[in-house]
């Protein structure tokens, strides 16, 4: 299992921009497809985006397509969240994780997240 731990988040204001990251440990991170979620208070986590392992295909969901981009760094065990046009309804935790095949579900253990907080 490839470990992952995420950062990048802070709090910005409606319309602003942040960009997370997600640093993955290990050699096999080329291997895995990867995803982003994100869980507000009270609700159900909720999928964001994947990227294929060789980042060759996306997909979001119609809730941050167009807004959010996501992309990876094999070389460097990196993947990334461009998140532009924020709005309150993004506040949550976000959280990076190895999807079981394409488009797959979240396998391995969700780390702690990064707090992404949009005010209006």
């Amino acid at each position: 299992q490839v470990q992952l731990k995420e950062s990048g988040g802070g709090l910005v204001q409606a319309g602003g921009s942040l960009r997370l990251s997600c640093a993955a440990s290990g050699r096999t991170f080329s291997k895995y497809h990867m995803g982003w979620f994100r869980q507000a208070p009270g609700e159900e986590r909720e999928f964001l985006a994947a990227i294929n392992w060789s980042g060759a295909l996306t997909d979001y969901a119609d809730s941050v397509k167009g807004r959010f981009t996501i992309s990876r760094d094999n070389a460097k065990n990196m993947m990334y969240l461009q998140m532009n046009s924020l709005k309150p309804e993004d506040t949550a935790v976000y959280s990076c994780i190895a999807l079981a095949g394409w488009p797959g579900t979240p396998t391995g253990d969700w780390g702690q997240g990064t707090q992404v907080t949009v005010s209006s």
